[in-house]
């Protein structure tokens, strides 16, 4: 995730375990430097993982959004597996470069839940929310679900509520007990707003062994839907997990990354695609090299 930050006139790029890279540019970067201060008496423990943070500025705050893991606490086992405590959290700080620290509320979500990727969304009600997964290792077919938070974004203030599942997708895939069917993983949701005031999401399953990034569009103009499917993906095979930012100078990028395996260690590489989301479609267009 990256954020274009008017206030410093720098570029904040979020990686995983807390990472989190600065630049004036784009093409060259500082980092990585330790963003983030959990709160060991937390049910999060000492040394959590820390996967797929977003940075997200809201009335003068800048709130990390991200998938916290502490392996130490068991909360399931499914179908051989183990299910340990997973949850979309949200940190905050004064400063887009942190520390971000955690804020009043210890839980967001149901705690026997696994919960993953959350992102931050004010709807056409005003009100802040937050879309997550709930992890398809427990539920056997993922969904994507939002939650309405505080004001001041330290808590939920309602219940969750499923958006869709991840077999409404027409173009993910996987095969199981030979039979091929709907992939059962959502991943990485992300809204946004085309140029004629279309509410869409993109979002990220596989197609077999390839991570791949679809969208959707609601046909009511808010989180609540219902949500439409397109029926092809619209990144190439092995990108996933996207996000939508607009530079500095205006123009609207797309981050995303690809991964390969290096001497047996997953190792993701970012990516930016530039976009057109001028008429009523989010458009991927080239590469784009700053």
């Amino acid at each position: 995730c990256i954020l274009a930050d008017k206030k410093t006139n720098m570029y904040y790029m979020t990686g995983t375990g807390g990472r989190l890279w600065k630049s004036k540019d784009l093409a060259h970067w500082e980092g990585p430097f330790n963003a983030v201060q959990t709160d060991p008496g937390s049910w999060m423990g000492p040394k959590p993982e820390i996967w797929a943070a977003e940075l997200h500025e809201h009335n003068g705050k800048y709130y990390y959004f991200a998938t916290f893991t502490n392996n130490a606490i068991r909360i399931d086992s499914v179908k051989g597996h183990v299910i340990p405590r997973r949850a979309s959290h949200v940190l905050v700080s004064d400063h887009p470069e942190g520390p971000y620290k955690p804020m009043k509320d210890p839980v967001y979500l149901p705690e026997k839940m696994p919960t993953l990727d959350g992102t931050f969304w004010v709807d056409n009600d005003g009100k802040p929310y937050m879309v997550y997964c709930h992890e398809w290792l427990q539920n056997q077919n993922g969904t994507i679900e939002k939650i309405e938070l505080k004001p001041d974004l330290s808590g939920p203030a309602g219940k969750g509520r499923i958006l869709f599942r991840a077999s409404d997708s027409p173009w993910s895939r996987e095969k199981i007990d030979g039979k091929v069917v709907p992939n059962r993983v959502t991943d990485g949701p992300w809204l946004f707003r085309t140029g004629t005031g279309r509410l869409g999401m993109i979002w990220t399953s596989w197609i077999f062994q390839d991570y791949t990034q679809g969208v959707a569009y609601s046909e009511s103009g808010t989180l609540d839907g219902p949500w439409i499917q397109e029926k092809k993906p619209v990144t190439p095979p092995n990108f996933g997990h996207g996000m939508l930012f607009q530079t500095l100078d205006g123009k609207w990028l797309m981050s995303v990354h690809s991964h390969k395996d290096v001497n047996g260690k997953y190792i993701r590489i970012p990516h930016l695609f530039e976009v057109d989301l001028s008429g009523d479609k989010l458009i991927i267009d080239k590469s784009y090299r700053p």
